[in-house]
């Protein structure tokens, strides 16, 4: 009996071997095409030695990468004081065989120079082409290069949370080194970026990586590593990486016209949580509710309206407010795209012609604030006074109410505010005191209802059950 128990535990454990994908020949044929790029420029205060992390970062990491960068060894410099260039180290990879180069902005923002190193060892001098900050990419191209290997660049719009995936880069200096992991997630949105659907991993990723690729097992490029989150400075299991499909627009407009364009929508939205699909009239949350609709923009030339909810957009569904942003991102200036909204009700279809993504502005969730209120009596537990022409032209709003003063109750567990200015409850539109009441008095019981109110210069709805 304990025999057969031994050869089973061995041939499951045989099987479960020969079903792990092996990178070796995927290494092989893809490493030469990522590159090493290290960069120099004048040092910075606060960071004498030049390292490419700050000094709070370097004290989390294991003691033996402190002494490493802080010793006479170090690449770095050694103590502080001498001020020598500052130095930083990441990753990129080639991808055409010109010698253009996909890599992080903040690998090389700022730098006076830039070196290309590849994995036969030749230092090649890079410039920079382009940079968008936005998607923390750049575009280098290298000098007097010849015979330069290119990576397959796959479709990250293909990708699967589950699929296998690996990196290689050069984690605090250890160059072409191999992690692998799986994809965790797709489509995620940071708060540093809204206009990125980063694809999420558990790749080891670690300083150095920056820049790197992304690799699927069929040894296409599916994403550039960017981003790690982390409370040690280290890997925690969560990388995030720029998808491939978006990463290739921005460097075909940086290549070809030095700067990058995206489409702009002029909307503030927030997310349909269950009991705003409620009072919406939704079966479930699903959908981008816009709080808000800017002056002059494409949305308002359009016929958009603050309470529309998103459901769809140039035939595809929006299920997260965070799916918006990237969809009208990736629209080319200039084309229209159908919108399918939700308006009292009904679905409507509408066309907007997408404008360009301003410097300063983008489509962005509205969050309210947690003040605490005095007590009233007052219907709903708060009172309210009319709008000052003062108030109303510095909140750019045309008509509402003010809260003056709020109790526990509806309201106030609705999270309305002292100060909020009611502009709209359960889709009436409330000009006065006058609407104020007559609303309220024929609010359905025990029902969720919306409410939008604008706090401090924008925009939000809230859900509240009188």
């Amino acid at each position: 009996m304990v025999l057969s128990v031994m050869v089973l535990t061995g041939w499951s454990q045989a099987g479960l071997a020969q079903g792990l994908p092996d990178f070796t020949e995927l290494v092989e044929d893809n490493a030469g095409a990522v590159v090493n790029i290290s960069t120099s420029s004048a040092p910075k205060a606060g960071n004498a030695r030049g390292l490419p992390f700050d000094e709070r970062q370097l004290e989390q990491m294991p003691e033996f990468f402190q002494d490493f960068f802080r010793g006479p060894q170090s690449p770095f410099g050694g103590a502080p004081g001498n001020a020598p260039p500052r130095r930083s180290m990441g990753s990129g990879f080639i991808v055409s065989e010109d010698g253009y180069v996909l890599t992080n902005n903040h690998v090389v923002e700022g730098a006076d120079e830039i070196i290309v190193r590849l994995n036969d060892r030749r230092e090649l001098p890079a410039t920079l082409v382009g940079t968008d900050p936005r998607s923390d990419m750049a575009v280098l191209k290298i000098e007097n290069g010849d015979d330069l290997p290119v990576v397959k660049i796959g479709r990250s719009n293909e990708l699967k949370v589950g699929e296998w995936v690996f990196a290689i880069g050069s984690p605090f200096g250890f160059d072409y080194t191999v992690t692998a992991g799986i994809v965790s997630a797709l489509g995620r949105s940071l708060p540093s970026e809204n206009y990125v659907p980063f694809i999420q991993t558990d790749v080891a990723i670690n300083p150095g990586n920056s820049g790197g690729p992304l690799f699927n097992l069929d040894g296409e490029v599916v994403g550039i590593n960017s981003q790690i989150y982390t409370r040690s400075g280290g890997f925690m299991g969560v990388s995030f990486a720029i998808p491939i499909d978006d990463a290739m627009s921005v460097f075909r407009q940086l290549r070809d016209k030095g700067v990058v364009s995206r489409g702009w929508l002029g909307v503030l939205i927030q997310e349909v949580n269950r009991d705003l699909a409620e009072s919406f009239g939704l079966e479930r949350p699903r959908g981008a509710l816009i709080a808000e609709v800017m002056a002059d923009s494409p949305a308002q030339q359009a016929g958009l309206q603050a309470g529309d909810i998103v459901l769809n957009y140039d035939g595809e569904p929006v299920e997260l407010s965070s799916d918006l942003p990237p969809m009208v991102g990736r629209t080319p200036v200039g084309e229209t795209a159908s919108l399918r909204v939700l308006r009292g009700g009904e679905v409507i279809e509408l066309g907007v012609e997408i404008g360009r993504l301003p410097e300063e502005g983008s489509q962005q969730a509205a969050v309210p604030s947690n003040d605490s209120g005095g007590p009233t009596s007052a219907p709903l537990g708060m009172m309210v006074e009319p709008l000052p022409a003062d108030l109303a032209d510095s909140l750019g709003v045309d008509s509402g109410v003010v809260v003056a003063n709020i109790a526990r109750g509806a309201a106030y567990e609705a999270g309305i505010r002292p100060r909020d200015v009611i502009t709209e409850i359960n889709r009436e539109k409330v000009a006065s005191v006058d609407d104020f009441r007559e609303v309220v008095r024929a609010l359905p019981d025990g029902k969720a209802v919306s409410v939008r109110v604008v706090r401090q210069g924008r925009a939000l709805y809230l859900v509240m059950k009188p």
